[in-house]
């Protein structure tokens, strides 16, 4: 009987034995990273967080262009690659947001194909902690809306071009959807206080640095939920729902140190000092490290805003 060479032999076993492994995923993949997708309209802001799952598994998180976080059942990676896949959410179209990226530097790049079969390129920096190291000194408080005019303020977003936003006797006003209003200004760290009044089942919400949206729903009599009045958007879900019916003015007060952030909605604190993960999503942008505006979603029905009061951090 014909045999192989004890060494081809050796050689076939060790090619066979190894051919259906890869590659460990690299530690560097870990952690949160803030991207930014780029498509023939401009740059979209995206999110993603990556952990371990006990040995060797990883999973996650994504914030998409639009929606709330969704969770990542597996990631496929290998080195310093990685490839997953997520349900649509409100994105156009049947099909899976499908991502793939690797490792350059210290940065991730990949492709992103969205469930209408849209593909684009993205970059993702390492998203930073925010974490202070001492407490904030408050400066003055700044009146954000005027009397009868719209200084201060611009509209952005939506399909028209039309700003539908009107200001009178103190009051900023949308009768109808249409686009986002953010301050011309902006604000790393603050403490806000902002009245609001919506009809019955109205929608709108306060992005904080245009990044971070505190919900306002018509959630009368509701469980919690983080997506629903007083939360942070796909996030922290409050304590206890203390909306008021519609119709009703109501309040909310803010306090935003880095990522730290305190909701106390109708004079009740419903979040406490807890850690907001990345942007949600509609926001204006992913730079996390930097100052931001203040943004009141108009795209989800009619909306009242008055008293709007920012204490900036020194």
């Amino acid at each position: 009987m014909w045999r192989f060479p004890a060494l081809l032999l050796t050689l076939i076993l060790a090619a066979s034995s190894s051919g259906g492994r890869t590659a460990p995923p690299s530690d560097k993949l870990l952690g949160r990273w803030d991207i930014t997708i780029h498509t023939p309209t401009g740059d979209r802001p995206s999110w993603l967080e990556i952990w371990l799952s006990g040995r060797e598994a990883l999973v996650g998180q994504m914030t998409g262009v639009v929606g709330s976080a969704r969770p990542i059942g597996k990631i496929d990676a290998s080195g310093d690659s990685l490839h997953y896949s997520i349900p649509a959410q409100w994105e156009a179209g049947m099909g899976d947001l499908v991502v793939q990226g690797r490792l350059d530097g210290e940065r991730l790049v990949g492709s992103m194909t969205f469930p209408d079969g849209q593909a684009y390129d993205w970059t993702a920096n390492r998203a930073p902690s925010l974490h202070r190291q001492r407490p904030p000194v408050w400066g003055a408080p700044i009146r954000l809306l005027h009397v009868n005019d719209f200084g201060g303020w611009k509209a952005v977003g939506g399909a028209s071009d039309t700003n539908q936003w009107v200001v009178k006797n103190g009051l900023l006003q949308s009768p109808h959807s249409g686009r986002n209003v953010m301050t011309e200004r902006t604000f790393d760290d603050f403490k806000l206080h902002i009245e609001f009044r919506y009809p019955k089942g109205s929608n709108s919400g306060v992005y904080l640095r245009g990044r971070y949206e505190v919900q306002i729903q018509d959630d009368y009599g509701l469980d919690p939920a983080n997506d629903r009045f007083s939360g942070v958007y796909g996030f922290l879900a409050p304590s206890v729902i203390t909306a008021r019916p519609p119709d009703a003015w109501q309040s909310y007060d803010v306090t935003l140190v880095g990522r730290m952030v305190t909701v106390v909605a109708n004079g009740r604190t419903v979040i406490c000092n807890r850690e907001i993960p990345g942007i949600t999503g509609g926001a204006l942008d992913s730079k996390e490290g930097t100052a931001g505006p203040l943004m009141l979603q108009g795209d989800h029905g009619p909306i009242e805003y008055r008293n709007i009061v920012l204490t900036p951090a020194k």
